[in-house]
């Protein structure tokens, strides 16, 4: 009989520095500078300070992951680092050795394999999908999915070279840092909490849409975006991946309890899932928007919003829960669960 894999526990953190979306669009050179507050309905995002980086959210994440965890980092097979930003010791980019080299030695689990993957925003939840693989074969019983975005450079940098409302790098003014991690665990084909669903589909004809790269001009990245193309090409290929998914996990839309989408924009967001209410012929019982306080925080900001929700006792035992990754590539996938025993280890017995 095949194994199973569930999140056994989350973890994420937050870097103090709170940084307003008015702040920043007040040292934007240009005139007329467009309303982000409005159009993301982003207030607020969390900036890495000086001694904060990559690798350093991703450990504290991790360590406030196994503060909720049965498992010691010993009794961790496997560590997956799946960051876009690969910072340590400030801006330097780490390679080889991976980050999850230096992860799996700061938290003890010195005997765990590790290894890095790159999905852009959809990291998170394509390691989820590695590890859930690995389970099943037998290969592993536990592994820690990591991911720490210090991001904040990127916009840092689209403030000065941004010089029209309508700029490619607008995107970039949404962005804010974050660390988070998950422990996933072995369980058997009668869990209703196992993972029902995991995969992941490219469109690479729409490759173009997103792109990173180094700044030549000072420290940090670059990041161009063709907002309306790439939402446009989500909007009509996700309904079918989401149809397909729905119908492998004997769900449908509407007894999702809480969707939980990439967190880019809130007009974005609304407008996706007009579509998708539309296509899928019903409505999930709640769409989780985490933007307002923390922006979009990349491969991070489904779980951080899980985190929250579940934090805030919004989440009751038996919901299901549908994450939907919308990433640079262009990629498309979800992870559908349904959530028992995670409640319990933030002190919710309902």
């Amino acid at each position: 009989m095949e194994n199973k894999s569930k999140i056994e526990s989350i973890g994420v953190k937050l870097p103090e520095r709170c940084v307003t979306t008015r702040d920043i669009i007040s040292k934007l050179k240009i005139f007329n500078p467009p309303n982000l507050e409005r159009m993301s309905g982003i207030k607020e995002r969390r900036f890495c300070a000086e001694n904060e980086d990559s690798y350093t959210l991703a450990v504290d994440a991790v360590n406030d992951c196994l503060s909720r965890s049965k498992y010691k980092p010993e009794a961790i097979d496997m560590v997956v680092c799946c960051s876009i930003s690969r910072n340590k010791d400030g801006l330097t980019t780490v390679f080889e050795p991976p980050l999850s080299l230096f992860i799996k030695e700061s938290i003890g689990a010195h005997q765990a394999l590790n290894f890095d993957i790159a999905n852009a925003c959809a990291g998170m939840l394509t390691g989820i999908y590695i590890v859930d693989s690995f389970i099943k074969q037998g290969i592993i019983k536990t592994g820690l999915v990591v991911s720490g975005e210090y991001i904040s450079n990127l916009s840092e940098t689209a403030v000065n070279r941004i010089r029209t409302a309508t700029s490619s790098q607008l995107a970039s003014l949404t962005l804010g840092d974050a660390g988070a991690a998950i422990v996933m665990e072995k369980t058997d084909q009668n869990d209703s909490q196992a993972l029902k669903v995991s995969g992941f589909t490219t469109f690479s004809e729409h490759n173009n849409l997103c792109i990173g790269r180094q700044c030549h001009t000072s420290p940090g990245g670059i990041m161009n975006t063709k907002r309306r193309k790439i939402h446009s090409a989500a909007i009509l290929e996700l309904p079918k991946i989401l149809k397909a998914a729905l119908t492998d996990s004997n769900l449908s839309f509407s007894q999702i309890d809480f969707f939980i989408p990439h967190q880019t924009s809130i007009t974005s967001i609304k407008a996706g899932m007009q579509q998708m209410i539309k296509k899928l012929k019903g409505s999930p019982g709640e769409t989780v928007t985490n933007l307002e306080r923390f922006g979009n925080t990349a491969s991070t900001s489904h779980i951080l919003a899980l985190h929250r929700y579940l934090q805030e006792k919004r989440i009751k035992k038996g919901s299901n829960i549908l994450m939907t990754a919308l990433a640079s590539g262009l990629v498309i996938g979800c992870v559908i669960f349904s959530i028992k025993d995670l409640i319990q280890t933030y002190g919710n017995t309902n």
